[in-house]
């Protein structure tokens, strides 16, 4: 009798971890399935929320394909000296979604400063700056973590590429290093100001017809040109540079839902680059116009940012929030007016 209950027993323990061995794989579907997908801030797209990483890009034709540029949260096009444009990249999905290769990395300028400080403190990547414009970089509340601070080993040069173009940020060692070793309090992203939606069909200026579908959005700088033009098959908008595809190392053009054009006043700075250029600063503070890309249209669009320290809100012209689509976003900074291109309508039929 009693070797029966002991066998009895065994093959009551043995189906009890059957049993649980089974629902073990369940209750973690089931979990997965009601556990929410974090979303970046920055992007309104699946991802996680990190400390904030700003990398100065350049972006002259000989820096073209840029490195590590589809995997930024926000892009910024900024006029440098000469009217040509530099990018300012921002990042902030460390550790689980930062590109090891980025670059080529530039130096710093004036228009930075403000554009970062809405961000908090920031790690900022660069190549370098004006001596007479150190001081200010290290009054502002950011990290300097650029390339004259750094080894070989995170900015390295590329050897298929020629200088000054051809310097290569390992972020992800960058940020492990500033972050795990050194101990740098880099600010965790925050909202900046713009919030994500479907655009509202409430809006009684939006519908008084005054939005028109666009083919393409012509932004042109002295020395620089964007083209921003919307595919239907894809429903983004497909970047060009110069009216070449804007394509990044792995050959692929770069793609967005969310493009905004800023208005802002860009005059000149009491800085010079070494040839004596001068260093032109785009004022992203205080209140502007501009236009909203998204859905194959374009919205007009007000921007107001009350002091460095805040974020930059949108909103359409009778005053109601403009909402971006999810999307790595561009603000391309100018004081030009964009030409657009508008679709061609279909011939009558007879």
């Amino acid at each position: 009798m009693k070797k029966q209950l002991s066998k009895f027993a065994l093959l009551v323990s043995v189906g009890v971890l059957a049993l649980s061995a089974c629902a073990s794989p369940i209750s973690a579907v089931k979990s997965a399935i009601s556990k929410p997908v974090p979303t970046n801030i920055l992007t309104g797209l699946p991802g996680t929320n990190g400390p904030v990483l700003a990398v100065k890009i350049d972006d002259t034709p000989e820096a073209h394909p840029q490195v590590g540029l589809e995997k930024a949260d926000v892009v910024y096009i900024e006029q440098v000296e000469g009217g040509l444009t530099r990018l300012a990249a921002i990042y902030s999905q460390y550790p689980f979604s930062i590109p090891s290769a980025i670059g080529p990395v530039r130096s710093a300028r004036i228009s930075d400063l403000d554009i970062l400080a809405q961000y908090g403190k920031v790690g900022f990547a660069f190549s370098g700056a004006q001596s007479k414009f150190y001081p200010k970089i290290s009054a502002a509340n950011l990290i300097n973590i650029s390339a004259d601070r750094e080894p070989a080993t995170i900015y390295s040069r590329d050897p298929a590429r020629y200088a000054p173009t051809n310097l290569i940020l390992n972020a992800q060692a960058l940020l492990d290093k500033s972050i795990n070793t050194e101990g740098l309090q880099i600010d965790t992203v925050k909202s900046v100001g713009w919030v994500f939606g479907d655009v509202s069909s409430e809006s009684k200026w939006l519908a008084a017809n005054q939005v028109k579908k666009i083919a393409e959005a012509d932004l042109n700088w002295p020395s620089s040109s964007y083209q921003v033009i919307w595919s239907e098959a894809t429903k983004k908008w497909l970047i060009s540079y110069k009216h070449q595809p804007d394509l990044v190392a792995d050959g692929s053009q770069l793609a967005v839902s969310t493009f905004v054009i800023q208005n802002v006043v860009i005059s000149d700075s009491e800085y010079r680059d070494k040839l004596g250029g001068v260093t032109p600063f785009s004022n992203t503070v205080g209140t502007g116009t501009g236009y909203l890309l998204r859905d194959g249209q374009a919205y007009p669009v007000t921007w107001s940012r009350a002091s460095t320290e805040a974020g930059t809100t949108w909103n359409f012209l009778d005053g109601s929030e403009a909402h971006f689509a999810p999307s790595q976003i561009w603000i391309a900074l100018t004081d030009k007016a964009p030409g657009f291109i508008y679709p061609v309508a279909p011939a009558p039929t007879k």
